[in-house]
């Protein structure tokens, strides 16, 4: 592994305590009875409480240094409007007035607990359904654009991780040259393609105007509970942390997978659900591939940058080794591919 090594007891993180994150709670008037258990969130820190009156939060600490508290304040602001328009987002508690708080050093908010699973994705009702909800969220998003929260852009996503990588000399000497050469030809790609508007490069169709977005709508952003006799139940929606400016359809690719003719059918159910409630501009399906090759070279910086969080080598022990990167390498000539075919149509 030639990622950079910290010392972990350096790491903002290592002070989190289970005591500091029930003084915390306790800080705003939430008092826990001591059982406390860590929910999967690698960017952030994230665990469910149970309170002494038996009832259950999730307290989110959010990684120092990421987002500032406008940016933080925006997002919460994004999620309770949505909240007003009955779109199912978990949002932040309102806790003495605020949805914000700070304890030892850490901003965190406090939202209520919510269960659920991951929803069926090859039942084409569910993906409706989720097509209709995703429609509501755009429907708020679209209202007004962010003010402090960035746009999905090519300098962010793509050619300042890129840049970053190469720089460090994270990639192992047999993979660098092929790394870079295959990131450079799928750049070069999505650049001279027609999805960029503006002088930043933001992600986008050149004639129309991006949203505020959920920004990593993942299956396990979506939390879903059985429908019963009197229809209560379906999705909802957490962890809007990636929230931003961008295209509606950065919210539905991250819902599609497997061959093409799968991936094709799923999303036709999504945008029948969808387009029950607002209009889909097909045109944005040539940017899905494009999309998912800015995530493809963004995710390995973003493992690479958090290296010296003890949580990453646990979760991730086969991050940096020759092999990997070989198959980032095997993955990003798949991308190539894939952008110069026909979109997907549906």
């Amino acid at each position: 592994m030639t990622a950079p090594h910290t010392d972990d007891t350096l790491h903002p993180y290592a002070s989190l305590t289970p005591d500091l994150v029930l003084d915390a709670l306790a800080s705003v008037g939430l008092y826990g009875d001591g059982r406390l258990m860590a929910l999967g969130s690698y960017e952030n820190r994230v665990y469910q409480a149970t309170l002494e009156d038996g009832s259950r939060v999730v307290a989110k600490f959010y990684r120092p240094g990421r987002w500032s508290e406008a940016q933080i304040l925006e997002e919460h602001a994004f999620a309770q409007e949505l909240a007003d328009a009955e779109v199912p987002v978990v949002a932040p508690l309102l806790l003495h007035g605020r949805s914000l708080h700070r304890h030892a050093g850490f901003d965190f908010a406090v939202s209520p607990w919510r269960g659920g699973r991951t929803p069926e994705l090859d039942d084409f009702e569910v993906l409706e359904w989720l097509g209709r909800y995703l429609a509501r969220i755009h429907n708020v998003g679209a209202a007004r654009p962010f003010a402090q929260r960035p746009a999905l852009d090519l300098q962010t996503l793509g050619q300042e991780p890129r840049d970053w990588l190469i720089g460090t000399q994270i990639i192992p000497l047999d993979q660098q040259t092929a790394w870079r050469d295959a990131c450079e030809q799928a750049l070069e790609l999505i650049a001279a393609g027609a999805c960029l508007s503006g002088a930043t490069g933001q992600f986008g169709l050149k004639d129309a105007s991006n949203i505020r977005l959920h920004g990593d709508c993942h299956p396990g952003n979506v939390l879903w509970t059985p429908v019963d006799d009197a229809g209560h139940g379906g999705p909802h929606f957490v962890d809007l942390d990636d929230a931003r400016m961008g295209p509606a359809v950065q919210d539905l690719w991250m819902l599609l997978s497997g061959e093409r003719r799968q991936r094709t059918v799923q999303l036709s159910a999504l945008l029948d659900g969808y387009e029950q409630l607002r209009p889909f501009d097909r045109r944005e399906l040539a940017l899905i591939e494009p999309l998912r090759t800015l995530r493809l070279i963004h995710y390995s910086a973003w493992l690479a940058r958090r290296w010296s969080d003890p949580i990453f080598p646990i979760n991730f022990p086969w991050f940096g080794s020759s092999d990997y990167w070989r198959g980032q390498v095997d993955m990003l000539h798949e991308q190539i591919e894939a952008m110069q075919e026909e979109p997907l149509a549906a």
